[in-house]
C-alpha cells in the first residue's frame, strides 16, 4: 500500500473557503495520470491553518472522490496525542486506508514522549500509520533512527515519511529495522531509494504525477539507471519547489501559473515573491510546462 508515487495533495482555497470543486478536479487530474496514493492534509495541504472540522471535510471529500481507486493517507497528527486520535478515529470512521502522523510540533517532546505519542495513537486507532519525521517543522525536533525502529515494532505502524533531509538518517533506519521508508523530499527520493526506500510523497507530483510515477515505478523494478535519468529531469524544479520559499507557497504559485489551481493562501502564510516567481516561470519553461 506505502509505495510508489504519492502526491502531498494541496488544498485550494477561494476567497478564505475551501475551493471543494477544484479539490476535486485536482484529485481527478491525480488519478487520470496514475498516482499510486493521495496524502491530504498534511504540511503540502496547509492542515495548520484549517479547522479541525475542515480538516474533516477535506479527508472526507477527497476519500469519497477517490472511492477506493488509490489508498488515502489522511494528514491526522498533532501535538497533542488526543486530538491527533481524534482525528485519526474519523479517519478510520469514513474510510482512510492509512494515517499520517506528523512528530508533534512546538512542545518539542523528549524520545520517550514521542515513542508514547505514536504508540497510543495505533493502539487505540486500528488504522496503519505512517511516520513522519521533519524536524524542520518541530523546532528542530524530530524522531531517531532508535526510536523508528522502537515504533515499527508495534502494530499498525508501517512506514515512515522521511523528510529530515540527511540521508544518513534513511540508512540508519534501513540498519536498524524493516520499515518501509517512503522520501518526504522530491529531490531525495533516488538516493532514498538506493539504501531501501520504497517512493515519495511527493509535492511536485501535484503538477506532474505521471512523471513522478514513472521514476517510482523504475525504482520498484530495480532499473535504477533508467529511474536516474528521471532524477536528473526531476530535480531542478523539485529543489525549486522546496527552496524558493516555505512550502506550499511555491507548488501554489506554479499550480496558479499553469492554471491549476488558485496560489490563495491563508495567513499568515503568504503567496511567492515576484522576483522567485519568474525564477519559478524559467525553472517550468525548462522543464517544457510553459512555453518559451
Amino acid at each position: 500500500m506505502f509505495t510508489g508515487a504519492m502526491v502531498a495533495l494541496i488544498t485550494p482555497f477561494d476567497d478564505g473557503e475551501i475551493d471543494f470543486r477544484t479539490l476535486d478536479e485536482l484529485i481527478e487530474f491525480q488519478l487520470e495520470n496514475g498516482i499510486d496514493g493521495i496524502v491530504p492534509v498534511g504540511t503540502t495541504g496547509e492542515s495548520p491553518t484549517l479547522s479541525h472540522e475542515e480538516h474533516k471535510k477535506v479527508i472526507e471529500r477527497v476519500v469519497k472522490k477517490v472511492s477506493g481507486q488509490v489508498p488515502v493517507i489522511a494528514g491526522t497528527g498533532s501535538n497533542s496525542t488526543a486530538e491527533a486520535i481524534e482525528l485519526t478515529e474519523f479517519a478510520k470512521k469514513i474510510g482512510a486506508d492509512a494515517s499520517l502522523q506528523v512528530a508533534p510540533y512546538y512542545n518539542k517532546p523528549t524520545q520517550e514522549g514521542f515513542l508514547k505519542h505514536f504508540s497510543i495513537i495505533a493502539e487505540e486507532v486500528d488504522l496503519p500509520m505512517v511516520l513522519y519525521n521533519i524536524p524542520g517543522r518541530c523546532g528542530g525536533t524530530g524522531l531517531t533512527a532508535e526510536t523508528i525502529a522502537r515504533l515499527s515494532e508495534v502494530e499498525n505502524i508501517v512506514a515512515v515519511k522521511e523528510a529530515t533531509g540527511n540521508l544518513d538518517m534513511a540508512s540508519s533506519i534501513a540498519g536498524l529495522c524493516d520499515i518501509t521508508i517512503i522520501s518526504g523530499d522530491d529531490s531525495l527520493t533516488l538516493p532514498i531509494a538506493s539504501v531501501g526506500g520504497k517512493g515519495v510523497i511527493s509535492v511536485v507530483a501535484n503538477i506532474i504525477p505521471a512523471d513522478v510515477k514513472a521514476m517510482t515505478d523504475l525504482i520498484l523494478e530495480g532499473d535504477f539507471v533508467s529511474a536516474g535519468k528521471w532524477h536528473k529531469k526531476l530535480f531542478q524544479l523539485s529543489k525549486n519547489l522546496l527552496t524558493l520559499s516555505t512550502n506550499p507557497i511555491p507548488i501554489k504559485a506554479a499550480m496558479s501559473i499553469l492554471g491549476m489551481a488558485s496560489e490563495e493562501m491563508r495567513l499568515p502564510m503568504t503567496i511567492l515573491e515576484e522576483s522567485k516567481r519568474e525564477i519559478l516561470e524559467k525553472a517550468l519553461r525548462d522543464y517544457g510546462l510553459l512555453e518559451s
